[in-house]
């Protein structure tokens, strides 16, 4: 059992802190609900001020919005609650769409407008005059919490979140060290591989929330810009090592292997596991990383001479080898972004570079967006015709917390244990709450004490809001509890009153996992099918030959999209596995693109044969997306992947050429222009970009056949 740190101990002591003074100041001023000071302040609490910082002022954000909401809507509706119940529903819809659109801390505006108004609005149906006091009262007292703990977060030995960046960016290197070792030792497939990828696609993908809050820690903006880069190459590095492995089992396959790639694939992997840089000048650029250099002195030497490019064992070693270099140079930019953030110094110069670097196109998939937000809407209609049916007075409880509840795990693939688990916390928090309220707070007579009566419990699940297995749980005890105990200026408790709006919430949290379970059967499978099947679209779009608006663009949807699809694959040592060929989806579509972009700069019959590759995959894809389901890639493709590459090698077997021998007599042959050799040059530079393209692709395609020579890349004199 791990036992709370001294981390911990400190958040939760101050938190406690901030929640009795907004208490008393809330008690002092006799706002109206004083409890909900208290509430608010764990609410918005954590153990880092950055994270408290914004979320604070996205929650006042947010109620201020719910509120004026209520306002503008309850008077001229409230007469006509059926109609009233469809705007509540829509408009908590609206706000949690926009919520779900936004992966950024500032989502929390629009979630907390979402299911503040049906918070504010619905038990004040009865009585709507005063709907402006009440909405008024609510937004005091939850920003008298938010100022308190934001206060006390920011002044008390304050904790920064720079260093758990660093904390999780750790973890994604230790991760990814074991996974590039063992794709470069030739360990593709296995259970504890398929672990590791997931949990790296994990980080990634939170770590773009953790950086939306680093600039209310005080964060230089320079280092900021540094994080998001670092990020951005951890997402690289997944597919590239994922498109190294595959030219590297040909060649093991081929047994062909030149002398001086399995040392060098060794060392390539003892650097990648070796130890981060302690000091931030052990990573300083003007020095630059001698064993990096070194790897890439060893790359270029091994690299097959130009004659025999024309074979497919040239292809293969030049391919595997310009794959390796381009893993070094991003392992080398996250190990350089890592040193320089953690010691906020020297000046980073990135290794890697390539043109389609810069996209910020995040992928949605908005059709299982619409679903998540319709079963909010659905459970917000129906609870509250109950309610209007039932003539419950104390229904509204039972239908806001039913909001509630659907509002926060909307996001997830299978929200519905979650909301069982809220359930299950507000049913612990209303036993805790009823046993202060009518056993222990009847002897409280001054605050002094009612602090120590509280400070033991609260301090204790505090204890557990920063560990986020029990997160979400301990937050809600403790912030139910606090509203459910009702504190006001002077006791007065009623069993009976009590029972019945506290089991009000209840009996909404239950119909809200009885109507989650029933309206959302379907969980990750379904949103993993989705995925693929909008991956293989955008495969056919990259190849196809509709113009492009940001090819950036495209590529940074598309490994989103990745990164959003791994961690719902189930983990598994199989070869064929939709990870491993989620891959390969990916690593086709970025060759297309990388052929369309060469073949406008090459010439004679290469065009052609480039345009006939992309239109079969674009074909291939389409074929698949259409029917939801894999397919094989045809034969034909493949014939038509070896006559492009066949008509490369024919180019480059004719471009190194030996020249005829002079002539006697003849005057000698004047020097090529300077001109022509760079265009010679740039063309060469381009057909290299295109073969590497066509070889990454077939064996993308056909993976079993990249021991299978093309049929028409060899080229005899």
């Amino acid at each position: 059992m791990n036992y709370p740190t001294y981390r911990d101990w400190l958040f939760s002591v101050k938190t406690f802190a901030a929640s009795m003074l907004a208490l008393y100041l809330a008690l002092y001023f006799q706002l109206p609900r004083p409890y909900w000071a208290m509430a608010s302040v764990y609410i918005v609490s954590n153990p880092f001020v950055g994270a408290t910082r914004s979320k604070a002022l996205y929650r006042a954000l947010g109620t201020a919005l719910g509120a004026a909401a209520a306002v503008l809507l309850v008077p001229p509706f409230v007469e006509m609650p059926y109609l009233f119940s469809v705007i509540v529903a829509l408009w908590t819809g609206t706000l949690l769409y926009l919520a779900i659109s936004d992966r950024t801390a500032r989502s929390y505006v629009f979630m907390l407008a979402g299911y503040t108004m049906p918070l504010i609005a619905l038990p004040t149906v009865t009585n709507p005059g005063t709907i402006f006091d009440v909405a008024l009262a609510r937004t005091e007292e939850i920003t008298l919490g938010i100022v308190c703990a934001s206060v006390v977060g920011s002044t008390v030995l304050p904790s920064r979140l720079a260093p758990t960046l660093i904390e999780r960016a750790d973890a994604w290197f230790r991760d990814a060290a074991f996974y590039g070792r063992e794709a470069l030792l030739g360990h593709l497939v296995g259970t504890d591989i398929s672990q590791r990828r997931q949990r790296l696609a994990s980080t990634i993908n939170g770590l773009e929330f953790l950086l939306s809050q680093l600039s209310y820690d005080h964060t230089h903006p320079e280092i900021l810009a540094r994080a998001e880069a670092m990020r951005g190459r951890m997402q690289l590095f997944l597919p590239m090592i994922s498109a190294l492995a595959d030219p590297l089992a040909a060649l093991r396959n081929l047994h062909v292997r030149p002398a001086g790639l399995d040392a060098l694939l060794a060392d390539a992997a003892q650097w990648i596991t070796a130890p981060l840089a302690v000091r931030a000048r052990d990573m300083h650029d003007d020095a630059g990383d001698p064993v990096a250099d070194s790897l890439h002195a060893r790359i270029a030497a091994l690299q097959p001479e130009r004659e025999s490019l024309t074979g497919w064992d040239g292809a293969l070693l030049s391919n595997a080898l310009w794959r390796l270099g381009q893993v070094i140079d991003v392992w080398q930019d996250c190990r350089s972004l890592r040193a320089l953030i953690a010691h906020e110094s020297a000046v980073w110069q990135p290794r890697y570079r390539h043109w389609r670097l810069g996209g910020t196109e995040r992928f949605f998939d908005r059709g299982m967006m619409l679903i998540s937000c319709l079963v909010p809407v659905t459970a917000i209609i129906a609870a509250c015709s109950l309610w209007i049916s039932s003539g419950w007075h104390d229904g509204a409880a039972a239908v806001a917390l039913a909001a509630v509840a659907c509002c926060f795990f909307a996001a997830l693939d299978e929200p519905a244990p979650m909301v069982f688990r809220f359930f299950l916390s507000t049913c612990a928090s209303v036993v805790f709450a009823g046993l202060y309220l009518f056993v222990v707070l009847p002897h409280v007579h001054d605050f002094a004490m009612l602090i120590v009566i509280f400070a033991v419990p609260f301090i204790l699940i505090g204890t557990l809001i920063p560990r986020p297995q029990f997160s979400m749980v301990t937050m809600l005890v403790a912030v139910n509890t606090a509203t459910f105990i009702s504190l006001q200026g002077a006791y007065d408790a009623d069993f009976l009153v009590f029972l019945n709006s506290n089991l009000a919430g209840v009996a909404g949290l239950l119909f809200a996992f009885v109507w989650t379970r029933v309206a959302r059967p379907f969980g990750a499978e379904l949103a993993a099918k989705r995925l693929l099947r909008s991956s293989w679209h955008d495969v056919a779009l990259s190849a196809s030959s509709a113009p492009l608006d940001n090819q950036r663009n495209l590529a940074s949807r598309m490994l989103d999209r990745l990164m959003q699809l791994i961690p719902r694959l189930a983990a598994s040592d199989e070869h064929r596995h939709p990870s491993i060929e989620s891959f390969r989806d990916l690593r086709i579509a970025l060759n297309a693109l990388d052929l369309r972009r060469s073949r406008r700069r090459l010439g004679g019959d290469l065009p052609d044969a480039i345009d006939r590759v992309l239109l079969g995959v674009s074909a291939h894809y389409a074929k698949c997306a259409e029917a939801s389901a894999r397919q094989d890639a045809p034969q034909t493709l493949l014939h038509t992947i070896d006559d492009a590459l066949g008509r490369i090698a024919s180019h480059g077997a004719a471009s190194v050429a030996p020249e005829a021998p002079e002539a006697p007599g003849t005057p000698d042959t004047p020097a090529t222009p300077p001109g022509a050799s760079r265009r010679a040059s740039a063309s060469q530079r381009w057909m290299s970009d295109a073969r590497h393209a066509l070889v990454g692709m077939r064996l993308s395609l056909f993976p079993q056949q990249g021991t299978n020579p093309p049929h028409a890349a060899e080229v005899h004199a």
